[in-house]
């Protein structure tokens, strides 16, 4: 096997000989100046306010064909002065604007509406940057890049200061953009940049940028960037110290606990602190954090051997997760910031953190974490130390590795620390049509335990057409990843309540292939099939599962997109397993193999009310499954965007081993009283889980970083409606 395993390692790296690059930050470029007359952000372009800068157009089409310029064009000019770097955008269309809403980080109603994006890589080092954006009616958001593969992708969990300001005129909307250098990490020494622009323009469903590159590869790609060339490159930035406290009050009550005759009602303090030790390297503090503003989790059905982990929610963790959250594949991570903080599934308050990141060089980045929770109740104090660098080498490879250590800080009898480190080195074609990493990690652990390894391969191939990808993984019986997630390493035995780690080999090989419609007067962007597979092996080399999927994809110029998938799996199931809950008798050691046929239609985004479904049926375990899955959203431009799903699931297995009838219902209601003022809204029923939840949220941006929120937060068993826990905060940021 691990001979195999190294042929497949050198074959993709022996075989990308050649490399058609496309060097655009060469071809495109921007000279920028400094200001000559003050800049005031108003969304007018001023008379003699923006005349003596250069301008920035001709986009080029990249979504959904990346040939041509753009029929609605785009006209971009950038200056800066002491403090800020200021960003005038002129968007042309026809006037049929798409504003999903006004709320702010809201990547889908973004990318949802007409939009003018910016992004930048001040280190231009093609390894990490940001995004700045704005939609036609002023709604921001702002991120982090972060590289995946040889991809690109937006992280809008970074949250920093800037401005902006947004007006329509007939035949066009005007933004312009503020950044402070302090938001920023660069170079002082740097004169170049990376830069690039998209617009999306939603009537059209298509997006464009500023430099030309290939479809396959998302517009915000860090590779295919211009140039931003500083007259004089930008100083140090000064306000190196930024405070952000808080302050909350809250109501708190869990009626399930017959000891608490009434709500417990605190005051917390605590805050962030922001240091920037160089211009590209940054110190936060955190002490006594708080995280009620988080936004509430989504209800799910989970009929699955495994645990599903849900996403984090906590500011704190959230920015410059990348650096530490970036090893692994996608179902292995050694590193899962949602472990920090959670015993045993129960919240344990944190004292204090500390996280520094950044670049130690154009080609170092680092990531440094300290985390302390109290000693409360059965659980000892936990330290969570992390350490994490990337080192870039080549054209745009990178070697990069990581350590994790949770250490008890109070007596324990057991389990006094769990340590994980690992070593990774991805290797990227200059073009980016091809990458592939390696991986090895290990974990150690008071019984020093043997067999306690991790290693693999994952990577791509990416053309506009055909597409490919491969993961293989092999993981030792006692590859334990305390605070990351590695769900499939452990095995529950439902009649002896067991829980067996065993060890596995995944082979996971994808192929897609897209046949792109030129006709202009076409209905389908594109359509395409794919199939992709999953091939779990135990330690032994026996079969322990398989799954088989195929699917064919119709993308229409409405944005309506129709799916047909049909999957095939087998299954040797080796413990005794509990799909639908100790009321009936475990399914019992056996080899099932089972089918299912799937249909997925998502209506035209653009109209008022949009909605879509999936259905799919077929054969489970020894018996059948039906899930059904509808959504319907009503938009009142530009203020409110208003949701309701309906879940359902249809389980009957053989007569003994179960039957059930699961409904999840989810209402959304977001109301925009600006881009500044949000009301959130969620209410939730869940069958399986017996809870409905109601969730409420009122955000007021008084200023840039600054908040204030209102929280309600309320959940109720099924039987009776009876109460379970009500919750009201009421909590105040400012930024100094």
């Amino acid at each position: 096997m691990k001979n195999a395993l190294l042929l497949l390692i050198l074959f993709p790296l022996l075989s990308q000989a050649q490399d058609d690059s496309i060097d655009t930050r060469e071809r495109f470029k921007y000279a920028i100046k400094k200001a000559e007359t003050p800049i005031e952000l108003d969304g007018n372009e001023s008379v003699n306010e923006w005349d003596a800068h250069e301008v920035a157009t001709n986009f080029f089409n990249h979504w959904p064909k990346d040939e041509g310029q753009a029929e609605n064009q785009t006209e971009v000019k950038i200056t800066y002065d002491e403090n800020n770097i200021y960003v005038l955008a002129k968007c042309y269309d026809s006037n049929d604007r798409i504003i999903q809403s006004l709320v702010r980080d809201n990547s889908a109603d973004y990318w949802g509406s007409d939009n003018f994006t910016l992004v930048l890589d001040p280190v231009n080092s093609k390894q990490s940057g940001f995004l700045f954006g704005i939609t036609a009616g002023g709604a921001e958001m702002e991120g982090s890049l972060v590289i995946e593969g040889s991809q690109t992708y937006n992280s809008e969990n970074w949250d920093n200061k800037w401005d902006s300001k947004v007006t329509q005129y007939d035949g066009y909307w005007m933004a312009e953009i503020s950044i402070p250098f302090k938001t920023l990490r660069y170079n002082p020494n740097q004169s170049s940049w990376g830069i690039n622009f998209i617009r999306g323009d939603k009537q059209k469903n298509t997006y464009t940028t500023w430099t030309q590159f290939p479809v396959n590869f998302n517009g915000v790609s860090m590779n295919f960037m211009g140039s931003l060339e500083w007259d004089i490159p930008p100083v140090k930035a000064s306000g190196a110290f930024i405070f952000n406290p808080y302050i909350t009050t809250s109501s708190l009550r869990n009626h399930e606990n017959p000891d608490q005759s009434k709500a417990d009602n605190t005051i917390d303090i605590g805050g962030d602190v922001k240091v920037a030790l160089s211009s590209s390297l940054n110190l936060d503090l955190t002490l006594l954090p708080d995280f009620s503003n988080a936004d509430v989790d989504q209800e799910i059905t989970n009929i699955s051997r495994f645990n599903i982990f849900l996403p984090e929610q906590r500011n704190f963790f959230l920015e410059n997760n990348d650096i530490f959250s970036s090893f692994g594949s996608y179902d292995i991570k050694p590193f899962f910031s949602r472990k920090i903080g959670i015993m045993d599934g129960q919240a344990v308050p944190i004292n204090y953190g500390a996280r520094l990141t950044g670049n130690i060089n154009p080609n170092l980045r680092i990531g440094v974490m300290d985390v302390q929770t109290d000693e409360t109740g059965d659980f000892a104090g936990q330290n969570y130390a992390v350490g994490a660098f990337q080192q870039k080498i080549l054209k745009r490879s990178v070697i990069k590795g990581i350590f994790i250590n949770r250490q008890a800080t109070s007596s324990t009898e057991s389990n006094e620390f769990s340590r994980n480190a690992g070593l990774e080195f991805s290797y990227i074609s200059e073009n980016g049509k091809f990458n592939n990493t390696f991986m090895y990690h290990a974990s150690i652990t008071p019984e020093k335990s043997s067999k306690n390894s991790f290693y693999g391969i994952n990577g791509t191939y990416l053309t506009k057409r055909f597409r490919t990808g491969w993961e293989i993984n092999v993981v030792d019986d006692n590859y334990i990843t305390e605070v990351g997630i590695n769900p499939r390493l452990q095995n529950y035995n439902a009649e002896t309540g067991e829980t067996v780690r065993l060890g596995y080999t995944l082979i996971n090989p994808w192929v897609r292939y897209l046949t792109f419609v030129e006709d202009e007067n076409r209905k389908l962007n594109y359509h395409g099939l794919r199939t992709w597979h999953f091939l779990y092996l135990n330690p032994n080399g026996s079969l322990n599962e398989s799954q088989n999927n195929f699917g064919y994809d119709f993308e229409y110029k409405n944005t309506s997109r129709l799916v047909l998938l049909g999957r095939y799996r087998k299954v040797n199931l080796m413990f005794p397993t509990s799909l639908l809950g100790s009321d009936y008798a475990p399914l019992p050691i056996d080899d099932y193999s089972f089918s299912s046929f799937e249909f997925r239609y998502r209506a035209d985004s653009r109209k008022k009310f949009s909605w879509d479904t999936n259905v799919s049926y077929g054969n489970f375990f020894n018996g059948t499954r039906l899930r059904a899955n509808i959504k319907g959203t009503y938009r009142i431009q530009p203020w409110g965007n208003f949701g309701l799903s309906y879940n359902f699931n249809d389980i009957k297995l053989k007569e003994g081993f179960g039957a059930d009838k699961i409904h999840l219902i989810r209402f959304n209601g977001d109301i925009s009283f600006s881009n500044k003022i949000a009301f959130k809204n969620v209410v939730q029923y869940n069958s399986l889980s017996e809870n409905l939840s109601v969730f409420s949220r009122v955000q007021w941006r008084y200023k840039p970083m600054s908040d204030i929120y209102l929280i309600f937060n309320e959940n109720h068993g099924l039987e009776g409606m009876g109460i379970k826990n009500r919750s009201i905060v009421l909590k105040m940021t400012h930024w100094f």
